[in-house]
């Protein structure tokens, strides 16, 4: 393994940047491989081209007939681009995406054969869906389950390869996957944001939830991770010491791209433009070798489909660079992990982006009700926002180097602060003309200055207001943003809907006029999650203490995050909005429960495997050169050898006291990880490797990066910090 390594490097330092072509102008390969509404008019007759564009705005279906003339246009499309196969592409509950590819070939019999693709195969197919997740919603041997057509998202070709975007549910109609609640979220956040939308614009017919992810990653030579065990089966270094220098310079942050990383980006970027994936920055983040990229925002069904489908192209890019791409939340201790930002806000069908301020108070007044209303649904459901970000490895994440805190907490600044503190102070009931003058001229009228220099600098903020869209910054990298996405959704139209039935009480029973009864329900949401909002620096005990005293929670690990996606709440939330049903909400639970056990099992096997057969030997192999090297002095010096060994002496002992620790240690683990393979219940079986499992990693890797300190380097088997980070 030590040749392995040197291999490795070897072959990193020779490596040369690919030349990568740019087309002249980004703009003309932008979307060449969608079937947009560009490609639609060409090869859809006025009819199917007419249902496909209302079945994306409006999501009325599709009827069956016309499907087949969709299909034919896109087969003829698709063939023309060299396409032999298409596939349902789907998001089922692993986290990442599925396809099944079949080709258009047909035979016909007598030595003929035709391209085929109907209405039947676009609309609906049925995957064995056996090995996927489904939280025992369905038994292993029943195979069937559905994927069927989502027209709000177009279709796209990677490769050889026609990719349909699809819902997938099980024979019995439930959600499998993580599109079908993200569009039943989509579409209440809709109606219930339409219904609020039209105090101020009685033209609003649609709102649609929009979203900007900001994806950041790792990039390490494929030969060096090849050495390291660890990162190749669970994404992460298990052990490794520290380098003397890490990013405490600095200088890496926006700092010039190294060469191999800027053909990757090119690379990637041309590849996205193809797939209309509108990526639009890139830069050097702050830890060595980290980077990120960023579209334009796009509605929220799509960005996700986006997200999802980048996250796979990058891997694939990578490879043809000799690069893996690593989006593991934390893959290296001690700087900074990756996260996923998830910028989100609401716009309507006129144009109007909900979280702006405008030009007039009565569009401020608009802007401060949806931004209230947020930050209400966030305090009224932080338990649950913070389950749905909650992963194993996004546990390494949260509270370390600069990430939010597993806290959830609200970031508006000090100059929205004020403007809600006087809002706060509105008087209960019908407002004076003075009042409401003050309040429209002097507190709303003036908030689109005040955010012209309101930045953001609070960098350790979950949930942060950045000017006209909220940053959900806990998302981690490796995630599906559809979860944070489906869980937002839903608890923002939860409250726009219980603003409504309030502001209309106050109107129809106490005869306000829309403004005061506005202005009356807005300060007390004010009043009541006034708690959640966090100006400080979210690090430490003193926030911690802090957050204690507001009721707000600190649920560090999965397992314990996890417990409010089963809450009476959040069932009535999801079954109220019809969002997911109690069996789908369960499934889910139990799905994430036993996805954490398996990757901390799978991480206490890597662990355990890596320092038997990699470190315990190596360092024996060492202490047996000492031991060689003292009976040598012995043999010249005789009795006065032990004051010309004295060090060599201390290091053998050293060794042997770190193999010591390292082996009880590991027995230990495995004790423990065998007493949590018997327990069946998902919860306490997750609990378990959580608790009495998982605390032996930092034991076991404090004395594997003792013995890589004490170790000869050239018998060292593993890549190390160094080389990971700083070989370009």
């Amino acid at each position: 393994m030590g040749t392995l390594r040197f291999q490795a490097l070897k072959e990193t330092l020779n490596r040369k940047p690919l030349k990568i072509e740019e087309p002249a102008r980004r703009s003309e390969i932008f979307s060449t491989n969608v079937f947009n509404e560009t490609v639609m008019r060409q090869f859809l007759t006025k009819e199917a081209y007419q249902n496909v564009t209302e079945a994306m705005r409006t999501g009325k279906k599709i009827d069956r007939n016309v499907a087949d003339h969709i299909s034919t246009g896109m087969k003829e499309w698709a063939i023309s681009k060299g396409v032999t196969h298409y596939t349902h592409w789907f998001q089922p509950l692993t986290g990442t995406t599925a396809e099944k590819h079949d080709s258009f070939f047909e035979p016909l019999g007598e030595g003929l054969a035709i391209e085929k693709f109907g209405g039947g195969q676009l609309v609906q197919q049925e995957p064995d869906a056996s090995s996927f997740p489904s939280g025992g919603i369905r038994n292993t041997f029943e195979a069937r389950g559905y994927t069927a057509w989502d027209p709000t998202s177009p279709a796209f070709i990677w490769g050889t390869t026609l990719c349909i975007p699809t819902i997938f549910v099980s024979y019995t109609g439930e959600a499998l996957d993580n599109k079908t609640p993200l569009l039943r979220a989509l579409q209440a956040v809709d109606h219930a944001a339409t219904d609020v939308a039209k105090y101020f614009d009685k033209n609003v017919k649609k709102v649609n939830a929009t979203l900007g992810w900001e994806q950041e990653y790792f990039l390490i030579d494929s030969a060096l991770v090849a050495s390291r065990p660890d990162i190749t089966l669970t994404g992460r270094t298990l052990l490794g010491h520290s380098p003397a220098k890490g990013q405490q310079l600095d200088d890496h942050y926006f700092g010039s791209i190294p060469s191999r990383a800027i053909a990757f980006m090119m690379d990637l970027e041309i590849e996205c433009m193809k797939l209309g994936i509108p990526v639009k920055t890139r830069h050097n983040e702050v830890a060595p070798n980290q980077f990120e990229l960023a579209p334009i925002f796009e509605e929220a069904n799509l960005a996700v489909d986006h997200n999802s489908l980048i996250m796979d192209v990058m891997k694939k890019v990578g490879e043809r660079h000799n690069l893996a791409v690593l989006m593991h939340e934390k893959p290296f201790a001690g700087i900074n992990g990756s996260g996923k930002h998830n910028n989100w806000s609401l716009a309507t069908d006129t144009g109007t982006n909900l979280l702006s301020p405008g030009s007039t108070p009565m569009k401020n007044l608009q802007f401060l009700t949806f931004f209230v209303n947020t930050i209400k649904a966030v305090y009224d459901h932080e338990e649950l926002l913070r389950a749905a970000i909650a992963s194993a490895s996004n546990d390494h994440r949260l509270g370390a180097n600069e990430a939010p805190p597993a806290i959830l907490s609200v970031f508006i600044g000090s100059q929205l602060t004020k403007v809600l503190d006087e809002l706060e102070k509105v008087t209960d009931g019908k407002l004076s003309p003075q009042e409401k003058t003050e309040l429209k001229l002097n507190v709303v009228g003036k908030i689109p200055e005040i955010l012209l220099d309101n930045t953001d600098r609070n960098r350790t903020s979950p949930f942060a207001f950045t000017g006209n869209k909220f940053e959900f910054r806990a998302v981690g990298s490796l995630a599906n943003c559809a979860n944070a996405m489906t869980v937002l959704n839903s608890i923002v139209a939860k409250q726009l809907k219980e603003f409504k039935v309030e502001v209309d009480k106050l109107i129809k029973s106490k005869k306000m006029k829309k403004d005061d009864a506005i202005f009356n329900v807005l300060r007390e949401y004010i009043k009541k999650s006034k708690k959640i909002r966090f100006e400080g620096d979210g690090y430490g005990e003193a926030w911690e203490k802090e957050a204690k005293k507001r009721g707000l929670s600190n649920n560090r690990t999965t397992p314990q995050a996890l417990k409010a996606q089963v809450s009476k709440e959040t069932i009535k939330l999801f079954k109220d909005l019809e969002v997911m049903n109690e069996t789908e909400i369960e499934a889910r639970h139990e799905i994430e429960l036993e996805e954490y056990a398996m990757r901390i099992q799978i991480e206490g096997r890597v662990l355990g495997d890596i320092a038997r057969n990699h470190i315990i030997p190596t360092a024996i192999r060492y202490q047996n050169i000492l031991i060689k090297n003292v009976r040598g002095l012995k043999d010249i010096y005789a009795d006065d050898f032990a004051r010309h060994a004295k060090e060599q002496l201390e290091i053998i002992e050293s060794i042997s006291a770190h193999i010591a620790k390292i082996n009880s240690n590991v027995n230990a683990m495995i004790e423990a990880r065998k007493v949590a393979n018997k327990i069946e219940d998902a919860e306490k079986k997750a609990f378990a490797y959580c608790d009495d499992v998982k605390p032996y990693f930092d034991e076991i890797r404090y004395h594997c990066d003792k013995l890589e300190l004490l170790v000869d380097d050239e018998l060292w088997p593993l890549a190390k910090y160094r080389e990971l980070l700083f070989t370009r």
